[in-house]
């Protein structure tokens, strides 16, 4: 059973015009609550061959050839597919991220009532001082969204929610290239590997988080807003062009909001070890599969990468293709 919540897109994403030379990739006090923040440098390498860059993973009988795909970009994004439809043909897999959020039959009526307990008779605009209604006004009213749409007595979720709506107006989506990689490989009868994940449990967790994370998480999305999606659209241009570094600029105002939720780190942590798992499985099977996962999980200190030559196997940059 499937439950849609206006503010589902919670653990969807669980996972300017700056020349890339200058990203930080880390910053210098990474936040401790982020699983994402700390890179592995040596994996950040500028593709040589055209396209959007490609890792690979190896036990000397199989491989993985791994897209790095951005968690947030324009929708119906070009890029160069010539690599990936050559590695698709002869593929016996394709592994995706997650394909979305469900809510069993028995965990539908704990998220329903915890979905309902953040609901407020009010807009959450009533509950700002002076000068943060101001700014959470104009950051709505730019989203082309009523008071009302924000009743809630959480800051979190009237972030989560602002933030959403923001990528909405702006045409950014979560799921591209994810999407056409899976309807190309459908098309081809290439077999698609994608899990999907239980949301009650973080539905509650919101309740959970403290109200200054909350409102840290607000302030950092009213900011996004602000600004705008130029960090996301120059950060896609490089992502299509190989460079891994520029793409790795993405804006994540969501993911770290994402990560001051309780039990955040935990279903993260899942998350890649079940990718790290549908790779390690891809690889006992004779030939080559793809994989999809997302940039910063991929390159992350324990991310999927790091996790996967801890266990062994040769993992090649793009660089060196």
């Amino acid at each position: 059973m499937r439950l849609r919540l206006p503010i589902s897109a919670l653990a969807a994403l669980l996972w300017a015009g700056a020349a890339s030379a200058q990203v930080a990739l880390t910053p210098a006090r990474p936040d401790p609550a982020d699983p994402d923040a700390v890179i592995v440098e040596e994996l950040v390498v500028t593709a040589r061959l055209p396209g959007p860059a490609w890792w690979t993973v190896s036990n000397g009988a199989s491989t993985v050839y791994v897209l790095g795909s951005p968690s947030l970009a324009p929708k119906h994004m070009a890029w160069d597919r010539s690599l990936f439809e050559r590695r698709l043909k002869g593929a016996n897999a394709v592994i995706l991220p997650f394909e979305d959020i469900r809510v069993t039959l028995t965990g539908s009526f704990g998220a329903a009532f915890n979905y309902l307990r953040l609901k407020s008779s009010t807009p959450f605009e009533a509950s700002l001082d002076p000068g943060a209604r101001a700014r959470f006004l104009q950051a709505r009213t730019r989203v082309g969204q009523p008071a009302d749409r924000y009743k809630t007595r959480n800051p979190l979720a009237a972030g989560l929610m602002l933030a959403t709506d923001y990528r909405k107006q702006a045409d950014l989506t979560t799921s591209d290239p994810t999407k056409l990689v899976k309807l190309l490989a459908g098309q081809a009868k290439v077999r698609i590997v994608q899990r999907s994940y239980n949301l009650g449990p973080l539905m509650g967790a919101i309740l959970k988080t403290s109200p200054e994370a909350g409102r840290g998480c607000l302030e950092e999305v009213v900011a996004q807003v602000e600004a705008g999606p130029g960090v996301t659209l120059t950060a896609t241009r490089a992502w299509a062009q190989g460079d891994v570094r520029g793409a790795l600029g993405n804006e994540r105002s969501y993911e770290r909001c994402i990560a001051l939720v309780p039990g955040a780190q935990v279903f993260d942590a899942r998350m890649k070890a079940d990718q790290v798992a549908d790779i390690e499985a891809a690889l006992k099977r004779p030939g080559h599969a793809i994989a999809v996962v997302w940039l910063r999980p991929l390159l992350a200190q324990g991310g999927v990468l790091d996790q996967l030559r801890a266990k062994g196997y040769a993992v090649t940059t793009p660089g060196e293709e």
